[in-house]
């Protein structure tokens, strides 16, 4: 009998939403070559504490057996140093993954979702899978969030807004007083996401400047709020995939109907709680005012260069390079740098190892004679 060869499959005959199929996935930046340092994920440079470690080796005896995904112990420990309930707490794989949650439980097809862009880059992939289209509203010249305008934004069919602060990724900040007075603007029913990812790198400013919104200090004031935050900077578990929102039990239940089921390991409970303990939390804590230190040395020293750079909040520094952006980011590449590019407006740059900083610096200095005229003002 003469064989028969089957035709490769190609998936061309498989309908997927046109939506979807246009959409560029999230995409992690390049490796950084062997002697270079990588700045382009906002990563907690110092290696992880010894205790958590250990902690996190300890949970491994058990991978056999599914993990409690509603991570009730660390649930537990966050709502006691929030003031309320665990039932009020959810923990997630990353913030990232309870921000697709609350979208999803919140808006679908025909309705809207309203942010500030530029802003967290997988805020308009969340928005289309759940189906639903995004509002981006410019930010300031300043590179801050436009409440005003956000608020403007919202039609009958906005179902959720999302304000980041620190911006991811200009670092920029939200003030209290902007933020309440958006709360007082929008819908009592409009679902409102507070991103908190790199609140514990917010130092105070001076008093003109305006205190920065704290999610702590709003919880149960606001029916429609949840805050989100995470274990991935500040307290350096990027690599478990761990953040929790605090928010009113009837919309974080909403929520959780909408998680993949088992999405929360054991590794990731044991690290986050290691993570708690006195102890070891205060030796983070101070990993983060050492990372804050360097960020406002080299925030100084880029102002000093020339270059127009918001203040940093975050773990990053925002770099406005405009139309020279990918020239820009392929000489910090050449030179052992990786960063992050958003052509045609600018570049992020985490606060690395101290050895990155004295080569950002130098190459940058180079650049900045030849390009003045193309950065922005």
């Amino acid at each position: 009998m003469e064989s028969v060869t089957a035709p490769e499959p190609t998936g061309a005959g498989v309908r997927l939403r046109p939506e979807i199929a246009s959409l560029p996935p999230y995409r992690q930046g390049r490796p950084a070559p062997a002697d270079g340092f990588k700045l382009s994920s906002n990563e907690n440079p110092f290696d992880p504490l010894p205790s958590v470690v250990e902690a996190i080796s300890a949970s491994a005896k058990y991978v056999n057996r599914y993990p409690d995904a509603s991570a009730l112990p660390l649930r537990e420990a966050l709502a006691a140093r929030f003031g309320v309930s665990a039932d009020e707490v959810l923990v997630g794989a990353g913030s990232v993954s309870l921000l697709a949650q609350f979208i999803a439980a919140a808006a679908g097809p025909g309705d809207e979702v309203v942010y500030s862009w530029r802003s967290f880059e997988a805020y308009p992939g969340l928005v289309s899978v759940a189906g639903a289209t995004s509002v981006t509203v410019p930010n300031q010249p300043d590179h801050r969030h436009d409440l005003e305008a956000m608020a403007a934004a919202i039609t009958d069919r906005t179902r959720v807004a999302i304000v980041c602060s620190p911006n991811n990724p200009t670092g920029t900040i939200v003030t209290a007083a902007e933020f309440d007075a958006f709360m007082a603007a929008v819908p009592a029913d409009l679902l409102v996401l507070l991103d908190e990812a790199y609140i514990e790198f917010v130092r105070d400013e001076p008093e003109a400047a305006g205190r920065a919104v704290d999610g702590r200090s709003l919880i149960g004031r606001y029916p429609n709020l949840v805050v989100l935050r995470t274990f991935s900077k500040a307290y350096g578990l990027a690599g478990l995939r761990v953040g929790y929102a605090i928010g009113p039990l009837d919309i974080l239940d909403a929520a959780r109907s909408t998680a993949i089921p088992l999405g929360v390991t054991a590794a990731s409970t044991a690290g986050a709680l290691a993570s708690l303990e006195p102890a070891a939390e205060a030796e983070l804590l101070a990993r983060v005012d050492a990372i804050t230190v360097r960020r406002s040395r080299l925030h100084e020293a880029l102002l000093a260069q020339g270059w127009p750079v918001p203040v940093p909040h975050g773990n990053f520094v925002w770099l406005p390079t405009g139309a020279a952006t990918t020239e820009v980011a392929d000489r910090l590449f050449e030179a052992g740098l990786v960063t992050r590019a958003f052509p045609p407006e600018g570049i992020r740059i985490s606060i690395g190892e101290e050895e990155s900083g004295d080569i950002l610096l130098r190459i940058l200095g180079e650049l900045v004679p030849a390009l003045q005229e193309q950065l922005p003002s």
